[in-house]
């Protein structure tokens, strides 16, 4: 006597005609089956995003500046924003032309950078030192940490005055400035990142016989490789920032220098010129640190977005 366990109603499958339609594991017979189907007619699952129609990603990150330009020259044409307040695209375009041909705006740039690149160096050196000596040894935090974070507090602008009666009105002061603003930053990120990694690591790479020196080079320095370079790029922003304000400051050359002397004969296109200079320059060196950040993170893949 056989018990079966199948509903009354249920009907077995027919084996004979499933064997009609397959004639071999890879082929399918039948009118329903994809062309590019694969085994038993199962179609290959395609995620929606590759579905969709790709626009090139340039196209997609110039069309929001192109539109605001695009806005501004219509603002300007009809009359919105007169030459007073803002001057036109065309007008700046020209006064920016004619800047590059006398030489002013590249020496003004030279100026610029070798500034940013002084108080960058310096600023990095001492950033990065002191967040070592408090991140990794105790005794260093306690010594190190509370007056960086009481001097953190003080707005590195109004250090300005002090710095004139310390260093004069020649290149030192505005390099200090940019040294105390990108330090800062680089200190927090840097300090961040060491206290940051794993314990868990640190007890393996003891366990694997790593000395001191060992467990910093191939343990904690590449643990806080990913907030130091965020603290490179944020303290990149506090650079130019700084810069801005030093060199409004009894400076005689410079793209601050043209921004004052527009400023006094109230040249609005000569001071969009500058600040679009500062805003490429900027933007540059946020490309540089990212595609070094990119070469020294391979090791670390992350979600990069859809």
């Amino acid at each position: 006597m056989s018990i079966s366990h199948a509903p009354p109603d249920s009907q077995e499958p027919d084996i004979s005609a499933i064997s009609q339609q397959v004639d071999s594991p890879g082929d399918v017979v039948g009118s329903d089956a994809a062309p590019d189907a694969g085994p038993l007619g199962l179609e290959p699952i395609v995620p929606a995003s590759s579905r969709r129609t790709r626009v090139p990603r340039w196209l997609r990150r110039t069309t929001g500046p192109v539109l605001l330009l695009v806005l501004w020259q219509l603002l300007s044409a009809t009359g919105v924003l007169t030459p007073d307040v803002l001057a036109s695209p065309g007008r700046i375009a020209q006064v920016a032309g004619d800047l590059i041909a006398d030489g002013s705006l590249a020496s003004a740039m030279t100026t610029s950078l070798q500034r940013v690149a002084g108080g960058l160096l310096l600023g990095t050196v001492v950033g990065t030192g002191l967040a070592l000596a408090s991140g990794l040894f105790r005794v260093g935090e306690d010594i190190v940490d509370a007056p960086v974070q009481m001097l953190r507090t003080v707005p590195f602008v109004g250090l300005i005055p002090l710095f004139i009666i310390w260093f004069g009105i020649g290149e030192a002061p505005k390099i200090a400035i940019i040294t105390l603003g990108v330090t800062f930053p680089l200190y927090l990120n840097v300090y961040a990142g060491i206290r940051g990694v794993d314990s868990q690591l640190i007890e393996a790479g003891e366990s694997l016989g790593l000395s001191r020196w060992g467990l910093v080079r191939h343990v904690i320095l590449p643990g806080a490789l990913p907030g130091a370079m965020t603290g490179l790029r944020y303290s990149l922003g506090i650079a130019w920032l700084a810069l801005v304000f030093a060199e409004q400051v009894n400076a005689d050359s410079g793209i601050g220098f043209l921004m004052v002397q527009a400023r006094d004969f109230l040249r609005t296109d000569v001071i969009v010129v500058c600040l679009i200079v500062y805003a490429f320059l900027g933007l540059l060196a946020d490309f540089i640190v990212r595609t070094l950040e990119r070469l020294l993170l391979q090791w670390r893949p992350t979600f990069t977005g859809r």
